[in-house]
């Protein structure tokens, strides 16, 4: 079961970039994904640990 804590240190946040496009990062609580506007990707967080690979990203629809 996954967890509604699930959250990313806001100095964490300002670290953190897309690997695509190197661009900012905007938190979604509502999905627990971090989200590139510009790539136009998902990254998750598990159990308040950013995925940033590519490959476990999720795509976005307009």
């Amino acid at each position: 079961m996954e967890s509604k804590t699930n959250s990313v240190d806001p100095k964490l946040l300002e670290l953190l970039v897309c690997p695509l496009t190197k661009g900012r990062l905007s938190w979604h609580a509502d999905t627990g994904e971090l989200v590139s506007e510009r790539a136009k990707l998902a990254y998750p967080v598990r159990d308040g640990i950013p995925i940033m690979l590519i490959s476990e990203a999720r795509e976005l629809k307009d």
